[in-house]
């Protein structure tokens, strides 16, 4: 079987909320417009990015079959799925399967601190528990659980694994991974505090798994083209360095609560963020959307940026 190949960027989608807390499904079928048109390869839906711990089983699942519903177009939707356990993860990646997921992203579960080996167990029985396209994102700063890359050699491997995400700050794993040519997409987070991005493209990788395309998803998948030519270095410098200040306030607080917030004050369609997290407000929020403003995104999405004193509100 030939694995799916995903090149280019890969965002992690928020999830929007309408006023009353629920999740608003028409601005759902907005914001991947806003991806599909903008040259998006892949979302990423319930993720970190998704306030996925503050969603309820049956919310996730209500996503998965309703933005399922949404695809268009080449855009693949992938969708996170572990659970607290082994059990529960299988059980997500057939609901997945079943209500049309073109894909699942494994992470190892939460506060149970395992170890390497288990955790490699773990994505070896989620793999062979059904055909469906997968992906790992070695995330320790989340999880506490951290896999190296003789690990992950072994399980890309596997026939169902064609993405792999890392976010560590071992630009030598990255490195280690690359050599070793294998048959998955390597991607990192866009963090400029890991500092992946830049040796992760060099060394030949084929994009970024990112959460700032949620607010310029076409500078971020000009970012995110992988090098095939000489001038797409000094290409990916220029865009690098034009675009800094984005990723770096879009990292300035807890996922998502930077991004979310920038979003709404520039006019998506992403409501608040679930409590206990609380949304940016006065100069911090000001200057984020300076940023956009200076980076001629207000204009080139049509977006009204915010209103003079909502950042006080």
């Amino acid at each position: 079987m030939t694995k799916m190949r995903i090149e280019g960027s890969f965002v992690a989608m928020i999830t929007p909320f309408n006023q009353d807390g629920t999740v608003d499904f028409a601005a759902f079928e907005e914001l991947l417009k806003f991806q599909r048109d903008n040259g998006t390869s892949a979302v990423f839906l319930l993720g970190s990015t998704s306030e996925i711990s503050m969603l309820s089983l049956e919310e996730r699942r209500e996503i998965i079959t309703r933005t399922a519903r949404m695809k268009s177009g080449g855009m693949k939707h992938f969708y996170g799925c572990t659970g607290g356990d082994t059990a529960s993860t299988i059980e997500m990646l057939h609901y997945a399967k079943a209500e049309g997921a073109d894909g699942a992203i494994l992470s190892a579960p939460a506060y149970i601190c395992a170890s390497e080996a288990d955790i490699e167990a773990y994505f070896l029985e989620a793999a062979d528990s059904i055909e469906l396209p997968m992906g790992i994102y070695n995330n320790p700063p989340r999880v506490k659980t951290d896999l190296g890359h003789e690990a992950l050699l072994r399980l890309f491997k596997h026939p169902n694994y064609v993405v792999h995400k890392e976010s560590t700050t071992r630009v030598g794993q990255v490195g280690q991974i690359l050599a070793a040519e294998p048959d998955v997409s390597v991607m990192c987070c866009d963090s400029p505090n890991l500092g992946l991005v830049v040796p992760t493209m060099t060394l030949g990788g084929h994009g970024t798994a990112n959460m700032t395309g949620n607010i310029a998803p076409a500078e971020i998948a000009a970012l995110s083209k992988p090098w095939k030519e000489d001038s797409d270095g000094m290409e990916f410098r220029r865009n690098y360095l034009r675009l800094l200040p984005l990723l770096h306030y879009t990292y300035s607080a807890t996922n998502p609560v930077a991004v979310k917030s920038l979003m709404r004050a520039i006019g998506l369609p992403s409501g608040d963020l679930r409590r206990p997290l609380t949304a940016l407000q006065g100069p911090a929020l000001e200057r984020g959307v300076e940023i956009v403003r200076r980076l001629g995104l207000l204009e080139k999405y049509n977006l009204p940026g915010m209103p003079l004193g909502m950042a006080a509100e």
